[in-house]
């Protein structure tokens, strides 16, 4: 999993790297972990040290290693883009590309954010179309597209 994270840290940052490490116990089970990343051009340090929108990027480098060592059937991103600047978010989603690709998962991305909406196979929304009435509307992005061309 840690070469995964290295990998794909380096990915998303065009650059860097980045390590998993154990700390306080020589037993893997009761040790802590400690992420050490160095985005380019800037020095080797932990998590905390870094931008708001450095950490996300690492957070799912992280989340995206866990996957590609144990897949699930479903992964749901809850506004993992809100903190990301849209250079930031199409590298998110140039990942998650990836990551469709290489694993089984479906990915539900939970977001408000344009670039990301864009980039997506299907969209859900709801709407009130008249007080009090909800309704869920669902849009194919590629049947779309093939409509307007």
């Amino acid at each position: 999993m840690n070469e995964n994270f290295g990998t794909l840290f380096t990915h998303l940052f065009g650059g860097g790297e980045a390590r998993l490490t154990l700390v306080e116990s020589d037993d893997p089970l009761e040790a802590g972990l400690e992420i050490l990343c160095q985005p380019p051009g800037k020095k080797l340090s932990v998590l905390s040290l870094l931008s708001g929108g450095e950490q996300t990027l690492t957070a799912l480098a992280l989340i995206f290693a866990v996957f590609l060592a144990n897949p699930a059937p479903i992964c749901v991103l809850d506004e993992v883009d809100a903190p990301l600047d849209d250079a930031n978010v199409t590298r998110f989603c140039d990942l998650l590309d990836e990551m469709a690709r290489r694993t089984d998962t479906r990915f539900l991305i939970i977001t408000h954010h344009a670039v990301t909406m864009a980039r997506m196979d299907r969209l859900y929304g709801v709407t009130m179309g008249e007080q009090g009435v909800s309704q869920l509307v669902s849009v194919d992005l590629r049947r779309a597209e093939q409509m307007v061309a």
